[in-house]
């Protein structure tokens, strides 16, 4: 070979291992966005998923909550939403409008980890619209029961009530026992609308009709719920508004009221307040029905992962959802965050099983029902429900004034909707 041939044949080879080496170190990108705690704690967990799948790189940007459906809407407005992303589920439908992210069914389909029989019912249904799964659960929550065993056995009840009959009915002798002392017997916040639409669920009532394009808040089985909750503030069993409770731990540990509906996160909080002779005088239990003993209705909460419908690595996503879906992770997000999983199998670790207060978040995450999948909820249930909610309790308006009013303004807000209904057959309206 010539002086000139194994220069040329030194200068390939040179370029044949380069492209060899950067093809090695290419690493492909896929962005997540987490929020809240939770984006903080998944960054502990990539370390174990790049060292599954070397070749894929996971980049995480943390938002708070307060700022993150702002974030997301000006991200899809400026086509720079990350590929993978944090959604609370009731901000599905949103981006299902939108068009701003993946029909996951094709992927559902062949997944060895990820299938609607490993999620609670009600949890998964939140990810459907009509018959396609647009988020995997990631994390959950429900609102269940939290009481004060020893107020409740001096009231004559050895355990939590279990139906509408019993919950007044113990509330009423628990008033009885403060006598004349400002205390009440349960706390029900004129300003958290998930009380007055939990209660409305348990009585079958339906929040919207003709799909989901006119309020029915008038409705007799939601009627029935709300004049049902009235009661407890007619009879002062329960305080009206929200500012007379500034500390909900420090009110429960004292004996201002004795009971509570919440969720998980109220757990850890109510260890700290509640100790020494408290202890062992509080649990959480799941809601009772409206009628006969059993377990009421409350709603599937918690948080979903989405992929950009427009990412190029929709693949690599794909592995990044399945690996924070497996149980094992499921648990480390718990053990960082406190959220609790959304796969019923990691309910099977001990961490659960011998954990007394999560018995009625378990049981009680077999009896939701997701809440209705329009973009418009969040404006129903925030400004609305929790304003006419609050009239009724200060009797500033009658129960079948402030029905009417709501089902008024709910039908303005969903003007639009109608008119979309109408008008525009390929708008992703279900």
């Amino acid at each position: 070979m010539t002086k000139t041939g194994k220069y040329i044949f030194s200068i390939l080879v040179i370029i044949f291992l380069t492209a060899c080496t950067n093809k090695k170190n290419n690493k492909i990108v896929i962005k997540f966005w987490g929020m809240g705690v939770e984006g903080e704690a998944v960054s502990r967990l990539i370390p174990e998923f790049e060292r599954q799948n070397p070749t894929i790189k996971v980049e995480v940007q943390m938002i708070p909550w307060t700022a993150a459906q702002e974030k997301l809407i000006s991200a899809y407005a400026s086509d720079n939403l990350p590929d993978i992303f944090q959604l609370g589920n009731t901000w599905i439908p949103q981006f299902v409008a939108l068009d701003a992210i993946q029909n996951l069914n094709p992927k559902v389909k062949f997944s060895k980890n990820i299938s609607s029989l490993n999620y609670f019912k009600g949890i998964w249904e939140t990810n459907l619209i009509g018959k396609a799964v647009y988020g995997i659960p990631w994390y959950i929550d429900t609102r269940v029961l939290f009481y004060r065993k020893d107020i409740l056995k001096k009231a004559g009840y050895d355990k939590p009530p279990q139906n509408w009959t019993e919950l007044i009915d113990v509330s009423k002798k628990i008033k009885t026992l403060y006598k004349n002392e400002d205390k009440y017997a349960i706390y029900l916040p004129t300003n958290d609308w998930s009380i007055f639409v939990i209660f409305g669920l348990q009585a079958g009532a339906s929040l919207l009709k003709d799909n989901n394009s006119y309020g029915n808040f008038s409705s007799r089985k939601f009627k029935r719920a709300f004049s049902y909750l009235m009661k407890f503030y007619y009879n002062k069993l329960a305080p009206v508004g929200f500012s007379e409770v500034n500390n909900v731990y420090q009110a429960m540990a004292q004996g201002y009221f004795a009971m509570y509906i919440s969720g998980p996160w109220n757990v850890k909080e109510m260890k700290e307040w509640m100790k020494g002779k408290l202890k062992n005088e509080w649990m959480t239990s799941p809601l009772p029905a409206p009628d006969s003993a059993g377990i009421g209705l409350s709603l599937p909460g918690g948080s979903s992962l989405v992929i950009n419908k427009k990412t190029k690595y929709s693949k690599e996503s794909w592995k990044f959802v399945e690996f924070l879906s497996s149980p094992k992770m499921q648990l480390e997000i718990y053990k960082l965050t406190n959220d609790l999983p959304a796969l019923k199998k990691a309910w099977k670790d001990s961490i659960f099983t011998n954990n007394k207060y999560m018995k009625a978040f378990y049981e009680q995450l077999g009896y939701t029902k997701p809440l209705p999948k329009i973009t418009e909820w969040e404006q129903i249930a925030f400004s609305k429900i929790q304003q006419y909610a609050e009239y009724a309790a200060r009797r500033k308006m009658t129960i079948d004034e402030a029905l009417k009013h709501l089902d008024a303004d709910v039908n303005k807000i969903l003007e639009k909707r109608r008119w979309l209904l109408k008008n525009a057959k390929d708008y992703k309206l279900r």
